[in-house]
C-alpha cells in the first residue's frame, strides 16, 4: 500500500495556502494570433520609405497632465516621419489614423518595427497593417535594443525639445514639436 508523505500536496491545498497568505496565482493568458506578425527579422531598408520604427515617449504639460508622443522615424534616412502628441493615443485605431496622416505626404513603408505595447499588438493596428500591406516587426519582449534607432531618437528629442520647454497646452506642445521636427529633418 502506498503511503502519503507529509509534503505531498495537490493543487487545491496550494491554492488554499496562497489565498491564506494573500498571494495571487499567475493565470496563463491566452495569446491572440496576429494576422500581420512578421516572424524573424525584416531586412533593413535599402532606401527611404522602406522601413520605419515607431514608439511612444512620455512627457507632461505645465499643469501636470500626462501626454504621450507617438514618434515615427525612417530607418534608412533617420528622418522624423511623425511626431503626434495626445492625451489618449492608447488604441491601435488612433495609431493607425496617425500613420495614415504621416503616409499622406510620404507614402507607406514595407515594414514598421514596434515594441510589444498594447497599442501595437492590438487587433485594430494589426488589421490596419494587413489592409495596407505593411508588415509589423515586433521586438523581443524586454529588449529595447532591438529598436535602438527609435530609442536613440527619443534621447535626442528629450534633450533638445522636451527638457528645454515647458508646454502650456497641447497646441503649444504640437507647435514646439513641429518646429523641432522641421529643424531636425532639415538641419
Amino acid at each position: 500500500m502506498l503511503r502519503r508523505e507529509a509534503w505531498d500536496v495537490n493543487h487545491k491545498r496550494v491554492y488554499r495556502l496562497y489565498r491564506l497568505e494573500g498571494l495571487q496565482l499567475r493565470l496563463k493568458v491566452k495569446r491572440r494570433k496576429r494576422i500581420s506578425l512578421q516572424r524573424g527579422r525584416v531586412a533593413s531598408g535599402t532606401g527611404p520609405r522602406e522601413h520605419w520604427s515607431m514608439d511612444f515617449v512620455h512627457d507632461q504639460l505645465l499643469d501636470g497632465r500626462r501626454v504621450r508622443v507617438l514618434t515615427v522615424i525612417d530607418n534608412w534616412s533617420r528622418e522624423s516621419v511623425s511626431l503626434e502628441a495626445g492625451f489618449w493615443l492608447q488604441s491601435g485605431a488612433l495609431v493607425g489614423q496617425a500613420l495614415d496622416r504621416a503616409a499622406g505626404s510620404r507614402g507607406l513603408p514595407k515594414a514598421i518595427t514596434v515594441d510589444n505595447g498594447t497599442e501595437f499588438t492590438s487587433r485594430a493596428l494589426d488589421e490596419w497593417a494587413y489592409r495596407r500591406g505593411v508588415k509589423l516587426d515586433f521586438t523581443r519582449p524586454g529588449k529595447p535594443t532591438d529598436n535602438g534607432l527609435i530609442e536613440s531618437f527619443h534621447g535626442r528629442l528629450r534633450d533638445e525639445c522636451l527638457k528645454t520647454h515647458e508646454f502650456l497646452s497641447m497646441e503649444h506642445m504640437q507647435e514646439r514639436l513641429a518646429a523641432w521636427q522641421s529643424d531636425y529633418n532639415d538641419h
